[in-house]
Parts: structure tokens; sequence; C-alpha cells
């Protein structure tokens, strides 16, 4: 499984790179914080293929990156997704490197 990390992830947003940005956490943690991904809780991920990108990188993130890489081995495992990606260490990790 390939992964990104928080740093990564911001540069390809601020050079304005084409990435998509998916959330599978609750509503209520993507309310609390998150980086303008669109939320996709897990149980719902493979329900909603249709708004998952095919021809761009796909970075898909949760809390701490158990959920997404759960989310990752599902979307895999049932569709030919080669353009997935982990955010490692999920938002904790975006937060430790960008503070509020």
């Amino acid at each position: 499984m390939k992964s990104i990390t928080s740093i990564k992830l911001a540069a390809l947003i601020s050079n304005g790179s084409p990435v998509q940005l998916i959330d599978v956490r609750e509503p209520y943690e993507h309310e609390v914080f998150n980086i303008g991904g669109t939320l996709i809780p897990l149980m719902e991920i493979t329900k909603n293929i249709e708004l998952i990108e095919k021809e761009i990188p796909v970075v898909i993130y949760c809390r701490v990156g158990v959920r997404s890489q759960i989310a990752i081995q599902r979307l895999q495992d049932k569709f030919p997704f080669h353009n997935l990606l982990n955010l490692a260490g999920g938002m904790e990790a975006w937060k430790i490197q960008f503070p509020l």
C-alpha cells in the first residue's frame, strides 16, 4: 500500500497539483477538524465508488491511518484502483506538522 506524509501532501496542495482528498472518518470527527476532503465514512466507501477519482492521486485519510488503510484495501480488493494513497499518521500527524 502506498502512503504519503503530511508534509508531502501539503506541498501537493499548495502547488495546486491535482489530488483528491477523501476523509473516511465519521461526520462528527470531520466537523471538528478537516483539511477539505470529501467525507465518505469507512462503512460507506465501497457504496460511493462514483465519488472517487480514477485518473489523479487520491489521498484517503482518517484519524491515525488505520481506517484509511482498511478503506484502501477494500477498494483495491473490489475495484482496479492504482492511484490510492494513505495519509501516514492521519489527522493526528497532520496536526503535529501543522498545529492550529
